[in-house]
C-alpha cells in the first residue's frame, strides 16, 4: 500500500461540477492499494497517517505535532495510479487491486481511520469516480508512505499479476472485424480471403 500525504491549508473534491467534500487545514491522503495488501498493511497505514508529525507545536517548533494532536481534518482520495509500473513509457496498473475488491478495502480503511480518530474529521472523495482534487499544499510538504513489504512468494506474486492481466484482457477484448472474418468459413479459392490479425488488447484503466 502506498500513500502520498500532503499538508494542506485547504483541499476539496469535485465530481461532475459539484463539490462533494472539502477540508480546511489538515492533510490530504492519496491512497494506492495493491494486489497483495491485507488488513495488516491497512492497520499500519492508518497508524502512520494519523501519527505523522508534519505540524508545528504551540511554540512554533516544526515537525512536532500530528493531525490528531492538532485536531485537524483529513481528506482521503483513492488513487490506484500510485501502483503504476512503467513498461517503457506506458503506465501499467496490473499491480493495483481490482476495483471490485479495492472498494470494500478502501471503505474499511476509512472506517479504521474514523475509529482511531474523530469520524466527523475524516472526509473522502467518491471511489471510482472521475474527480477534480483541489489541493492547496501548505509549505509545500509532501511525504510518501509505503507499508512494509508483505512476505509474499515472488512466484505467487507473479501468478497474481498474470491472473489480473488475463481478467483485464477478458473485460476489454472485443473481437475485431478481421478476427471474425478469420473464424468464419471461407472458400480457399476466394482471392479476397485473408488471415487478418488480432487487435492490440489494452490494459488501461481510467484515472
Amino acid at each position: 500500500m502506498k500513500a502520498i500525504i500532503q499538508r494542506v491549508s485547504q483541499a476539496s473534491v469535485t465530481v461532475g461540477g459539484e463539490q462533494i467534500s472539502s477540508i480546511g487545514r489538515g492533510i490530504c491522503v492519496l491512497l494506492g492499494i495493491s494486489l497483495e495488501d491485507t488488513h495488516k498493511e491497512l492497520e499500519h497505514m492508518v497508524r502512520k497517517i494519523l501519527n505523522l508529525r508534519v505540524f508545528e507545536d504551540e511554540s512554533g517548533k516544526h515537525w512536532s505535532k500530528s493531525v490528531m494532536d492538532k485536531q485537524y481534518e483529513v481528506l482521503c482520495v483513492s488513487q490506484f495510479t500510485l501502483q503504476c509500473i512503467l513498461k517503457g513509457n506506458k503506465p501499467d496498473y496490473h499491480m493495483a487491486m481490482p476495483a471490485d475488491q479495492a472498494e470494500s478495502f478502501y471503505n474499511n480503511f476509512l472506517e479504521q481511520l474514523k475509529k482511531a480518530y474523530k469520524p466527523e474529521l475524516i472526509k473522502d472523495g467518491k471511489f471510482g469516480a472521475y474527480m477534480q482534487v483541489n489541493i492547496q499544499n501548505d509549505g509545500p510538504v509532501t511525504i510518501e508512505l509505503e507499508s512494509p513489504a508483505a512476505t509474499v512468494d515472488p512466484k505467487q506474486l507473479a501468478k497474481l499479476e498474470k491472473q489480473q492481466q488475463r481478467k483485464e484482457k477478458t473485460r476489454t477484448k472485443v473481437p475485431s472485424e478481421s478476427s471474425r472474418e478469420r473464424n468464419a468459413p471461407r472458400n480457399k479459392d476466394d482471392p479476397s480471403a485473408s488471415s487478418g490479425a488480432e487487435g492490440d488488447v489494452s490494459s488501461e484503466r481510467e484515472p
